[in-house]
């Protein structure tokens, strides 16, 4: 079942070559103003068929809202969202039926449902069902924006080039403006031309390469979350392992944590105008499952797209025998450039539930 949340429910449905994708997004109170606009912003730059990054399959993503928000305002029903499939080739996936791509989810959803799976584009597997999910954190941050929380992220890494990393311990505005209107958010502009040519080279080999996603929430008050099974990792990597392509999320100084002793990775305590604050922030943000009052920093990895047009060594289901596998098909040689809206988009969905 696609969806996730206790104090607001998001639902997620469709397939990637069916009639549409959408989203129901329960819980949200009424009174709150949205600005469509600034929600069609997020979508935009998730949406494929814009840079030579993605997808050549060009959809225009436009949501139509169905109910929950009327003259702009939220009316404290489910808010219902659909976004229209346009520009579907399902024909380019007539092979997968019996022969699963490695690396992707065609065999165990063909094991799973027993071969009634919808193959075409992914199915309700694909990254087109972060169109919705876009959707529905675009609404959601606008409400906590509201509240001083905002988030953001940008392109950590893609392949072996890496962009700068946030200053855990204080990030502007100005800089969470700029990223959060960015179609390739990066800190250090200069890592483009790199990045790109990554990309460039990945593509011309018919195969693709993948990355890093670092996102920031700042303003976050502390005390939110709890011990166990109630923390804020849990509840943002829960939601977070629901993006398609995502195999790892580590918080603060993650797994460099293992390399460090106690004294170097603890995070000093000071008053600063009667606030605790901390020197450093390899916590990031995040005591005990529970916010400290600093910004929450989280990475999140994303593996290379499995669509590759290199020939790969498959097994026809149908015939029981080993074969090979070539895709046919518009697929993305990198994703990670899509997926910062994406994460973005998902942390202001688990926030909102926590502080719910």
């Amino acid at each position: 079942m696609s969806f996730f949340g206790e104090k607001i429910k998001l639902t997620v449905f469709g397939e990637s070559h069916g009639e549409a994708v959408g989203a129901v997004l329960c819980g949200v109170p009424a009174g709150c103003k949205i600005d469509m606009d600034k929600v069609l912003v997020q979508i935009a730059r998730r949406a494929p068929g814009r840079d030579k990054t993605a997808t050549p399959r060009l959809e225009k993503d436009f949501p139509e809202v169905k109910s929950g928000i009327l003259n702009g305002v939220t009316t404290g029903a489910p808010i219902a969202c659909v976004i229209e499939n346009t520009n579907t080739k399902s024909k380019d996936y007539n092979n997968l039926l019996s022969v699963p791509r490695p690396g992707h989810s065609d065999y165990t959803a063909y094991v799973k449902y027993g071969g009634n799976n919808d193959i075409r584009g992914g199915g309700h597997f694909s990254g087109r069902l972060t169109a919705p999910i876009v959707f529905a954190g675009a609404i959601l941050r606008q409400i906590l924006e509201e509240k001083g929380i905002k988030i953001a992220a940008h392109i950590s890494s893609i392949g072996s080039v890496e962009d700068s990393p946030f200053n855990p311990v204080s990030i502007d505005d100005s800089l969470i403006n700029e990223l959060s209107n960015s179609s390739f958010a990066l800190i250090d502009k200069s890592k483009e031309s790199e990045m790109r040519a990554e990309v460039e080279s990945a593509r011309f080999d018919l195969d693709s390469i993948g990355g890093t996603v670092e996102c920031a929430v700042v303003g976050m008050p502390a005390g939110v979350g709890g011990p166990l099974f109630e923390g804020i990792e849990g509840k943002l990597a829960s939601a977070l392992f629901g993006i398609p392509a995502v195999k790892g999320v580590e918080f603060g100084n993650g797994f460099n944590c293992a390399k460090l002793r106690g004294s170097e990775n603890n995070d000093a305590f000071y008053y600063e105008d009667k606030k605790v604050l901390t020197e450093t922030n390899n916590s990031g943000g995040i005591l005990g499952g529970i916010s400290s009052g600093m910004p929450i920093v989280f990475k999140t990895a994303f593996k290379p797209t499995p669509s590759i047009a290199k020939p790969q060594k498959s097994v026809d289901l149908s015939k029981g025998t080993d074969t090979t596998l070539e895709i046919k098909g518009r697929h993305d040689p990198c994703i990670v450039p899509r997926a910062v809206a994406v994460v973005e988009a998902v942390a202001a969905i688990a926030i909102f539930d926590l502080l719910s």
